[in-house]
């Protein structure tokens, strides 16, 4: 079973203070080589995941690592905080907004109440069944400009945006149609728009931190949730869950996020690291998540008899017609921007899916 501490607000204050105060990098308003000081090297970033060790996120991070302190010879170190060693995802993103971190995953799962356009991700079969397709939009310089604002107003630089892989549920019954949802406690991440995603099959939507669901679902406080399967299998969630069914409702898109004044603080040299080093993770990303979710999921079936069920089209097609009207929900929430973001995605997955070779 996996076991993780709850988190108490003294004790996030203290951890606070104590990134605040061990600091071996400048502070987000630290002057840089602009104002004549050269930096003293090497610097530390410290980089916050929202997942375990040997999760997709952790993966990226030692990548980044590498490369980074590979290209700037050494002159740039990084620091990992895997989930769970600083605080919850909600309190992460926090921790980057302030400069207590530099860099930090931040998901729209919870994100989506700070960046009310983000929860586009959230929505269920807006993007392609094709990954090729989505790893292009998602990777585009127009998608990231779109979004550029709306992060930058929370403090927030936007590097870009990781997909994770597909969105499997699990619970203790197949879940073949939306009626199968009806009162069904069902995990939700902590924004309101992931919630009404779920609230339009008739589930309960039930917010739980991730480190909280593994004991949830084995207390019967919930009874289903949503992850990509190397979550799924990293967490033990199969463990306590007797059926997963994959209906490819929505990719587990992230963002690579830091402090934004300490972003711009940056050295020229220091910031051309950085996106070099971002450049060259990224299309890694992609690989590893198709690696682990396949790998996860053999290990899965050898070390369990959890039923595991792909929907049919048409029964995926129930689905995608139930979930439309939370794309209204997502525009009233998210404004005329998140609107305008909404139309350009629908846009740019219809263009891109009328360009794919028939086969």
């Amino acid at each position: 079973m996996r076991r993780f501490c709850h988190w108490r607000t003294p004790l996030f204050a203290m951890v606070i203070l104590l990134l605040a105060g061990c600091s071996d990098s400048p502070s987000p308003t630290a002057a840089s080589d602009d104002a004549g000081e050269k930096p003293t090297y090497p610097v530390t970033w410290r980089f916050a995941l929202e997942e375990i060790e040997g999760s997709v996120q952790h993966h990226y991070a030692l990548e980044l690592k590498e490369r980074i302190e590979s290209i700037s010879d050494g002159n740039i170190l990084i620091d990992i905080f895997p989930y769970g060693s600083i605080g919850t995802s909600l309190q992460l993103t926090d921790l980057a907004r302030e400069g207590s971190v530099h860099l930090a995953f931040a998901s729209p799962g919870h994100l989506a109440d700070v960046v009310p356009e983000t929860g586009v991700f959230t929505l269920h079969f807006l993007l392609s069944d094709d990954e090729h397709v989505n790893r292009n939009i998602l990777a585009s310089d127009e998608l990231i400009q779109a979004f550029s604002k709306p992060y930058a107003e929370q403090n927030l630089e936007l590097h870009g945006f990781v997909p994770e892989g597909w969105m499997v549920w699990t619970a203790n019954k197949p879940l073949r149609e939306p009626a199968d949802f009806d009162g069904l406690a069902f995990r939700t991440m902590a924004s309101k728009i992931s919630a009404e995603a779920y609230k339009a099959y008739g589930a309960t939507p039930t917010p739980a931190p991730y480190s909280q669901v593994y004991s949830d679902l084995q207390l019967r406080r919930i009874e289903g949730q949503a992850n990509p399967v190397f979550a799924i299998e990293e967490m033990g969630f199969y463990e306590v869950q007797s059926t997963m069914t994959f209906a490819r409702p929505a990719q587990f898109v992230t963002s690579v996020v830091s402090n934004r004044d300490w972003f711009r603080s940056l050295p020229d040299d220091q910031k051309r690291w950085l996106q070099d080093a971002l450049n060259e993770v990224a299309p890694l990303a992609w690989e590893v998540q198709a690696e682990l979710n396949a790998s996860r999921l053999d290990t899965i079936r050898r070390n369990s008899g959890i039923r595991v069920i792909e929907l049919t089209e048409e029964e995926r097609d129930r689905f995608r017609k139930a979930s439309l009207p939370v794309r209204e929900t997502y525009t009233r929430m998210a404004g005329e921007r998140g609107k305008a973001i909404l139309e350009r995605v629908t846009e740019m997955v219809d263009k891109a899916e009328s360009e794919v070779p028939a086969t």
